[in-house]
């Protein structure tokens, strides 16, 4: 395996080569390029090693993170997830112009929600 230092001779480090290669790779595809092949690797393993694989590799990567955060870790960034989602829905709603906003229903009493055929799950 390659070394972090120096190369014999002043060269760059294998850091920088990476650092540098992977700049120029992403000025020259974007974003979608890493994207594309992300989602190639992960087919990959899965065809490879099965769904149970990413289950295994979950559970060991959320202990290691467990035992360095502590054990109220995840309840919190799922606290502060929720409380980001709840303040983005708010913001959503004090965006809407008030001919769109439909009359707020009494308490105790919902409509039904409406969906429309171009946002129905699976379209």
């Amino acid at each position: 395996m390659a070394t972090q230092g120096k190369k014999p001779g002043g060269g760059m480090t294998v850091a920088e080569a990476g650092r540098m290669g992977g700049k120029l790779v992403s000025e020259k595809y974007g974003a979608e390029f890493y994207e594309k092949i992300g989602k190639k690797g992960g087919s990959s393993t899965a065809e490879r090693y099965g769904p149970e694989f990413f289950g295994k590799i979950g559970r060991k990567g959320g202990k290691a993170v467990s035992e360095k955060y502590g054990a109220g870790h995840f309840e919190r960034i799922g606290r502060r997830g929720g409380q980001k989602v709840a303040s983005l829905v708010e913001r959503a709603k004090s965006l809407e112009s008030p001919e769109q906003r439909p009359e707020e229903p009494d308490e105790g009493e919902r409509p039904a929600p409406e969906v429309r055929p171009e946002q129905s799950i699976g379209a």
